[in-house]
């Protein structure tokens, strides 16, 4: 039975990926940086406490490890925005003080979470290819970039076995709203709880969006199927605005006697204008498409939302 170590894995994306795994043959672990982290980990999930930028803590914890996914991160493009510095000191030392250590262990297999939706920056290449121009506007897209950029020089460097993952716009249940991130989770909490969607723009952004359980598998595939060193975009390859999302969110709220309403604020400079991610690459490397379509992911997230304020859980 392989050893899995997930970095950040009592997360939004890090719980769908624990559900994906379970069902694999592996003894499934999550470190986190809280004692008692806030979402509940599975019985059968074992959990520690500790800063993976820590050498000696990641050496002892990891020396028997064979495969590890990192998706801890401690900012959003808002936040680094409003404090470039913090987002380098908080982030980017720690990660390479995380992949530099990994050197040294025998694992198999690594994957680090990047950012298909921050990296190219603005592109007049759509669908983008993994090939494309990397030019991010944002310091959170700049710090991803580069922490990718180490992690295949000790690819280069000392055989790392590294694979990273650029995903799109991941949604889906269990995703936390008005955290600055997460456009759909935000507009659902917005409608039942009787607030304005704020969208940036008439239109709003243009983004690829993915069910996070398509993610999760994506994740899996790519640890099993993946090449060592590679990049892999995830996505749907369908480009959708903030106003899409909302239609779509309407159709789903109306039928249970919400009301829809929408504010319209100045575009804001950080935001990447559209983002389309082409993922041919990671379905030629490892067979994964999407199997979640965005209407059916709307009704899933939306429906679960319902329940989670119904119960006053939101």
């Amino acid at each position: 039975m392989k050893k899995c170590f997930i970095i950040g894995g009592a997360g939004f994306i890090g719980r769908h990926i624990i559900n994906e795994l379970l069902n694999s043959d592996r003894e499934i672990s999550v470190i986190g940086r809280n004692e008692n982290p806030v979402n509940p980990i599975p019985e059968n999930v074992k959990y520690y406490s500790g800063n993976y930028g820590n050498p000696k803590f990641i050496s002892k914890l990891l020396n028997n490890a064979d495969e590890v996914i990192n998706l801890a991160y401690s900012s959003i493009p808002k936040t680094s925005y409003d404090d470039p510095l913090k987002d380098v000191l908080e982030n980017l030392i720690e990660s390479v003080n995380f992949l530099d250590t990994l050197c040294d262990l025998n694992i198999k297999k690594i994957i680090t979470f990047s950012s298909g939706g921050t990296i190219y920056g603005n592109t007049e290449i759509l669908p983008i290819p993994e090939t494309a121009a990397t030019n991010p506007i944002s310091p959170y897209g700049i710090t991803k970039l580069t922490i990718e950029k180490y992690g295949f020089m000790f690819n280069h460097l000392k055989k790392l076995p590294i694979i990273v993952l650029r995903p799109g716009n991941a949604y889906g249940e269990g995703q936390k709203p008005f955290s600055g991130q997460g456009f759909i989770a935000t507009a659902m909490a917005s409608v039942l709880e009787k607030k304005e969607i704020i969208v940036f723009g008439q239109e709003g952004t243009i983004r690829d969006y993915i069910h996070v359980k398509d993610l999760a598998r994506a994740t899996r595939l790519a640890i099993e199927k993946g090449k060592d060193g590679e990049c892999y975009n995830i996505g749907s390859g369908q480009g959708l605005s903030n106003i899409d999302i909302v239609k779509l969110i309407k159709k789903a709220a109306e039928k249970d006697s919400y009301e829809v309403r929408i504010k319209h604020l100045e575009p804001r400079e950080f935001d990447v204008k559209a983002n389309i991610l082409n993922c041919e690459k990671i379905f030629t490397d490892t067979g994964f498409k999407p199997e979640i379509n965005i209407e059916d992911g709307i009704n899933l997230t939306w429906r679960a939302m319902l329940e989670k304020y119904k119960n006053s859980k939101i």
